[in-house]
């Protein structure tokens, strides 16, 4: 579902293309809410772009059920109060309904950007951050749009290095 398939937020706009390029290009540390162990899981792929050579970003994996173990040999925190610094951004991932609740967790802990994933559209977490004075990014990846203004984009997700949108041919 496209963002222009969601309903209006009173008091929010989706920022643009160049707005979501400042957000990053502003930010150091990322919180994923979410995240996963699972190599299937869409959080798993993004940490792993996220910990990668593509980004400076430092990464704190969120989850209470899997608190005090690691993912990619990063220790997990039960929740963005457990943190060790205050995230420049919650990047989201949990179910729509679930968005209220850890926006008024991002709003707590002083984060200044709440980012839903892909298909994940709240009006009611963007009305609660907005009203904080918190960006909002909804139905955004954070790794494809970093990917996309930092030169990373692949159709497998990985940065390959050639700049050409040609196909390389073996004769």
């Amino acid at each position: 579902m496209a963002e222009a398939d969601h309903p209006p937020v009173d008091g929010w706009t989706p920022p643009t293309a160049l707005g979501r390029q400042r957000i990053l290009d502003r930010s150091e540390t990322v919180a994923v809410v979410g995240a996963s162990s699972s190599l299937a899981r869409a959080s798993y792929f993004v940490l792993t772009y996220l910990l990668s050579s593509s980004t400076d970003f430092e990464v704190y994996p969120v989850n209470p059920r899997l608190a005090g173990t690691e993912i990619l040999g990063r220790k997990v925190y039960g929740s963005l109060a457990d943190l060790p610094v205050i995230p420049d951004i919650v990047d989201v991932f949990r179910r729509s309904e679930d968005l209220p609740a850890v926006a008024d967790e991002a709003i707590a802990v002083g984060a200044p950007v709440f980012w839903a994933q892909l298909g994940l559209w709240s009006p009611e977490a963007a009305r609660r951050c907005v009203a904080a004075g918190l960006d909002v990014v909804m139905d955004r990846c954070l790794k494809i749009e970093h990917a996309r203004f930092h030169g990373g984009l692949h159709l497998s997700g990985f940065d390959t290095g050639v700049i050409s949108s040609r196909r390389s041919y073996q004769h």
